[in-house]
C-alpha cells in the first residue's frame, strides 16, 4: 500500500507543478475575497510601512527571496517600470520572505531597487496574504482590492503590463 500512495503523491505533485507552470508569467485577474490583508512592516532603514500608505494607488505588491532566480531577473525591469509610470498613481512595495536583513541588503548591493524593500521577519505576513511561491506577485486598485495575481517572473516593463496599469490608474 506505501508503494501506491507514494505513487499518487508523486503525480500528484507533477500535476501540481504543470498547474504553476501554467500560471507562471501571466497576469490573472483575481476573483477570492478581493479585500488585501494589512500590511505593517519595517523597512531595512527600520521605517514602518502600511499598506494604507499607499491608498489611493494602483500599488504592485512582490513577495519575494534572495534565492529567487526569477526575482534578480524581474527586479530591473520593475524599475523601469516605475520610470515608465512616473507621474502616474502607481507604486511598487515588495515585502522579503523572512530572511535575515543582512541577506537582504547583500542581494540590494548586487540588483539595486527603486522602491520599498520591507522586511517580514517572521514570515506573519506571508502566512495572511497566503503566498506559496516567489515570486508572488499582486496587483492592488486604487482602493486597496486585490485585482490581479501573477506567480512567477514577467517583464513589468513590458509595453502590454505598462498599459494595463497605465489603464487602471486612471479608473
Amino acid at each position: 500500500m506505501g508503494f501506491y500512495r507514494h505513487l499518487i503523491f508523486c503525480l500528484s505533485l507533477a500535476l501540481l507543478g504543470q498547474q504553476a507552470q501554467a500560471v507562471a508569467g501571466q497576469l490573472k485577474e483575481y476573483w477570492g475575497d478581493m479585500t488585501s490583508p494589512e500590511i505593517e512592516l519595517p523597512d531595512l532603514q527600520g521605517r514602518q510601512h502600511s499598506l494604507a500608505d499607499y491608498h489611493g494607488n494602483v500599488v504592485l505588491v512582490q513577495f519575494w527571496a534572495t534565492y529567487c532566480t526569477p526575482c534578480r531577473t524581474e527586479m530591473p525591469t520593475m524599475n523601469r517600470l516605475i520610470k515608465k509610470m512616473r507621474g502616474k498613481p502607481f507604486k511598487i512595495v515588495t515585502v522579503n520572505m523572512a530572511e535575515s536583513p543582512g541577506q537582504v541588503r547583500q542581494f540590494l548591493q548586487e540588483v539595486p531597487v527603486d522602491f520599498p524593500v520591507l522586511m517580514d521577519s517572521d514570515g506573519s505576513t506571508l502566512s495572511r496574504w497566503k503566498v506559496f511561491a516567489a515570486p508572488a506577485n499582486f496587483i492592488l486598485d486604487k482602493q486597496g482590492k486585490i485585482t490581479f495575481t501573477l506567480y512567477g517572473a514577467i517583464e513589468w516593463d513590458s509595453d502590454e503590463m505598462v498599459s494595463r496599469l497605465n489603464a487602471l490608474s486612471e479608473e
